[in-house]
């Protein structure tokens, strides 16, 4: 009975149900038929483990417990491990620590492109297995030798392997000194002080282990669910300075980030304002998000709540998970979205250019599709290559108990997709292919070219499930043309840089933001499309401070990668 069912996730959506804006609307996501699938190729295909050679499974370690981390993880990432051009992939996956001895190993996968369509397991032999219960992984040349390096967040404590260029990393942690104890979610590498060097700010979720596990539940029958998190106590996140000696000082107290106390989800670094400074915004889960504006100096301040991106409409704060920023209307200002959990629709907050911010998710379409789902891995991009940047979520609840508890909630969710056209987003689930039809366990998202068409791929984690790789067919009715870019006096990865091109009377510009999704990293090459034209007339490539320089090319060609290194004038 609903009465007896504690403090599960149910009970936390009761007042905001009751008050909702869309009391009475209709479901949430689309039922969907094969019947109903377009017979053209669809925009996205489905990769089989068959096919790929991708035999992962992630295994979460579900117990009768039912100790929160078992529903959260885990990420996921696509990244250039060996700089042969071609994606690798990076799977998190649990492990032992105080309230988990797996009967089996597990371990996280590495996983090598083999540049045909297929995939190799090379994980013992790089030597990143993780080494607790893993969530999620940050990818970032915080050396700047030229090869990406892994943050991979766990529970009770993190891990940093340093890329060694030969195929191989070293656990380098302690010498870091980023171990950052406690509960680990979402990691992002972001330049905060403008020194051209990565620094690593990391989320940190509830206080929690083996003894302080909560009963949520039936109490007359014993039955656990999962706990909301509102009845543990929040902590601080870690903000990392990079020395520029393979070692970090923690900064989290004088920079101002460790004055609020998290209950953190995902993160990502961009530029809000406009200022030159990289900004973080942060989604808490049962206390208000965070805005933490970059002041200089070293110095952030939290403007969340004046900002307009702290809690809901009644001033509430929501179950916030997947995050990501993007400049969709092209006017120059970076905008956010927000995932949260089903009742609570998910909020795309429109840059408002004075540090406030407007969310539009009603009038969009967004609200009313996501009405009684729950968001996690998340990202803007452009999945058809015709220059506007489209948006994609992953969806599942967190409680794999909740079928029957909630009217029209389930456990297992579609994905969904968004298309911009104009001045608006368009649901078009229902055409993208048969794997939006399914129900997933879905968790962390990441993006990645992995067979270098220009069209870009996605990865999607599942928990205590296998990963779903599938691959673009839209971009490829594109042209398009996709840049590396390499900083010198700017940061290596040029998080931070705005691109913007010209292709006939097409006009874009796309930021480069830093970490987006939930729990995962994504390929950091940029795809520029520019729909049916065969030419780019022009490119800017302005790069992040402490450069600040602008670089212009004009014979740039078209449908392949190339490579921008910073202030050469030229592209290879």
């Amino acid at each position: 009975m609903k009465s007896k069912i504690g403090n599960s996730w149910e009970m936390s959506r009761r007042n905001f149900l009751q008050s909702s804006l869309m009391a009475g609307a209709t479901a949430a996501f689309p039922q969907i038929s094969f019947a109903q699938a377009p017979k053209a190729i669809p925009a996205f295909e489905e990769v089989p483990s068959s096919a790929s050679g991708i035999s992962w499974k992630h295994v979460s370690g579900r117990s009768s417990l039912a100790h929160l981390p078992e529903t959260v993880g885990a990420g996921c990432a696509f990244f250039d491990y060996d700089n042969d051009g071609w994606m690798d992939i990076y799977l998190v996956n649990s492990g032992p620590c105080d309230f988990y001895q797996p009967q089996q190993p597990l371990r996280n996968a590495l996983y090598r492109n083999n540049r045909d369509g297929t995939f190799t397991e090379v994980t013992l032999r790089a030597g990143v297995p993780g080494n607790a219960y893993g969530m999620g992984v940050a990818v970032g040349d915080y050396d700047g030798d030229g090869f990406p390096d892994l943050y991979v967040t766990q529970y009770p404590n993190s891990i940093l392997y340093h890329n060694n260029g030969d195929g191989t990393f070293t656990d380098v942690t302690a010498k870091a000194g980023v171990a950052a104890p406690g509960w680990s979610t979402s990691a992002v590498w972001f330049d905060y002080d403008n020194d051209g060097r990565l620094d690593l700010f990391v989320c940190r979720f509830v206080d929690y282990g083996k003894d302080k596990l909560k009963f949520c539940g039936d109490k007359l029958t014993g039955e656990r669910h999962y706990c909301i998190p509102s009845i543990y106590d929040p902590m601080p996140c870690w903000l990392y300075h990079n020395n520029g000696d393979g070692t970090f000082t923690d900064v989290s107290k004088e920079s101002g980030i460790s004055q609020s106390l998290a209950k953190a989800w995902g993160v990502v670094a961009a530029d809000i304002n406009n200022d030159g400074r990289m900004d973080l915004y942060v989604t808490n889960d049962t206390v208000a998000n965070f805005l933490f504006a970059n002041r200089g100096k070293g110095k952030f301040e939290e403007i969340a709540m004046l900002a307009g991106v702290g809690v809901n409409v009644f001033g509430k704060p929501r179950s916030g998970m997947g995050v990501d920023a993007g400049d969709y209307d092209q006017d120059g200002w970076i905008d956010l979205f927000e995932a949260n959990v089903d009742h609570e629709m998910f909020s795309l907050y429109r840059n408002d250019k004075n540090e406030a911010f407007s969310d539009v998710a009603l009038p969009t379409g967004i609200g009313e599709a996501t009405r009684l789902m729950s968001g996690w891995g998340l990202k803007f991009f452009d999945y058809d290559n015709d220059g506007d940047l489209d948006l994609l979520l992953a969806n599942s609840h967190p409680d794999d108990t909740v079928d029957g508890r909630i009217q029209g909630v389930t456990f297992l969710e579609p994905l969904l997709l968004f298309r911009r056209s104009g001045n608006s987003f368009h649901n078009v689930s229902l055409e993208s292919g048969p794997t939006f039809s399914r129900r997933l366990a879905s968790r962390g998202l990441a993006l990645g070219d992995f067979d270098n068409n220009g069209s870009v791929d996605v990865l999607v984690t599942q928990n205590n499930r296998e990963p779903i790789l599938l691959r673009n067919n839209a971009g490829r009715q594109n042209h398009w043309l996709g840049l590396k870019l390499v900083g010198r006096k700017a940061n290596i990865d040029a998080i931070g840089a705005k691109v913007t091109w010209r292709a006939g009377e097409l006009e874009r510009h796309r930021f480069k933001v830093g970490g987006g999704s939930y729990l995962s990293s994504h390929d950091p090459r940029i795809v520029l499309g520019v729909g049916a034209r065969s030419k780019m007339d022009w490119l800017e490539v302005k790069w992040p401070e402490p450069s600040g320089k602008i670089d212009r090319f004009t014979d740039v060609p078209i449908d392949r990668y190339i490579t921008i290194v910073e202030g050469e004038g030229k592209w290879k």
